[in-house]
């Protein structure tokens, strides 16, 4: 099983860590208006004046934990790649302990419900409103799922990573690369999503995974 990769954080780049339970929950007040803005209004709409009067809070109290828009953005960015990073924790859980019975078309279905819920999200990356912190998170993210879906395809496949660690590490790669592509263009819209491309995707998936077992198999045998 792989253990490297980043570990999940929300700080992103806070001025100070709040300490007290009112503190902690007027930075989140924070956050949330700012997903809310992004999620009906869009990036442009998203001003610290704006976050303030959406979070009902002064706005010299934003201030107190965020330099500026961009911090806010950053923080909120990564508490979209935790939830991510979080959902191939609880998949390589499920995997180990055998609990995973269709792993790419569950696997489909958590992060295409990420997609559909983290409206805000789509707005920050489908217009690449990154800044070069977020875009390198984001990487990391990508290759943290990456390798957890490695070790999800080597636990089934009953090896331990060996001469196919490096063929396996490749192929989950483009397996997020393309999930990953595909889910982007689905959600992008503001209709309603093509819910039978993300079918497509699954079937897509369903045979480059089986291949890939197969081949891992031959190897470790």
């Amino acid at each position: 099983m792989t253990e490297a990769g980043p570990q999940p954080t929300s700080r992103g780049r806070l001025r100070r860590q709040p300490q007290q339970a009112r503190s902690r929950a007027r930075a989140e007040a924070i956050l949330a208006a700012a997903d809310r803005i992004l999620s009906r209004e869009g990036y442009e709409a998203l001003t610290m004046r704006r976050i303030a009067e959406e979070a009902g809070t002064p706005v010299g109290s934003i201030y107190q934990f965020y330099a500026d828009k961009s911090a806010v953005v950053d923080a909120l960015g990564q508490r979209y790649l935790d939830a991510f990073k979080a959902a191939i924790d609880e998949l390589v859980e499920r995997a180990v302990g055998g609990e995973l019975s269709d792993p790419v078309g569950e696997m489909v279905d958590v992060y295409a419900g990420l997609f559909r819920s983290q409206t805000g999200g789509m707005a920050l990356w489908a217009g690449r409103h990154l800044s070069p912190e977020l875009a390198r998170a984001d990487e990391a993210s990508n290759m943290y799922i990456a390798e957890g879906l490695q070790g999800i395809v080597e636990h089934l496949s009953g090896g331990s990573g060996g001469s196919g660690g490096q063929r396996a590490q490749r192929a989950t790669r483009m397996v997020v690369w393309a999930a990953n592509a595909v889910l982007h263009e689905v959600f992008k819209s503001d209709g309603e999503p093509d819910l039978e491309t993300v079918d497509e995707l699954k079937r897509m998936l369903n045979v480059y995974w089986a291949d890939l077992r197969g081949r891992l198999t031959a190897v470790e045998g």
